[in-house]
């Protein structure tokens, strides 16, 4: 999953806790990347629990649950969430994206030639 704000992607972790933080966002989880947690508020876009007001939200199994007060609450079905809310870096990354990402990373790794 990439940052939500800024598109940049997970590398494999060294040892000890990741320096990437989570949240949700219209319900859904996001990742924050080092760089945009220091560039900008790490919870400005992120929702936010509406017993506590805290941003240490976490989305799993159709539940948004607040790691600060364990309140929980339902998260809205993603089919009613509006197009422009879920969260993605900008200029619209998405699965062709990624698709695209795998085949050429399978290509250098494999030593192919371009996927046609």
């Amino acid at each position: 999953m990439p940052c939500f704000r800024c598109g940049a992607r997970q590398t494999d972790p060294v040892r000890g806790a990741s320096p990437w933080k989570r949240g949700v966002r219209a319900d859904r989880q996001v990742l924050i990347c080092p760089g945009c947690q220091s560039a900008h508020g790490a919870a400005d876009d992120l929702d936010r629990c509406a017993a506590c007001g805290s941003a240490a939200l976490v989305c799993r199994l159709g539940e948004v649950e607040c790691r600060d007060c364990g309140h929980t609450r339902d998260a809205a079905p993603s089919d009613l969430v509006p197009s422009g809310a879920p969260p993605g870096p900008p200029g619209g990354s998405g699965d062709g994206d990624l698709s695209a990402e795998v085949a050429a990373a399978l290509n250098r790794v494999l030593r192919r030639g371009p996927a046609t």
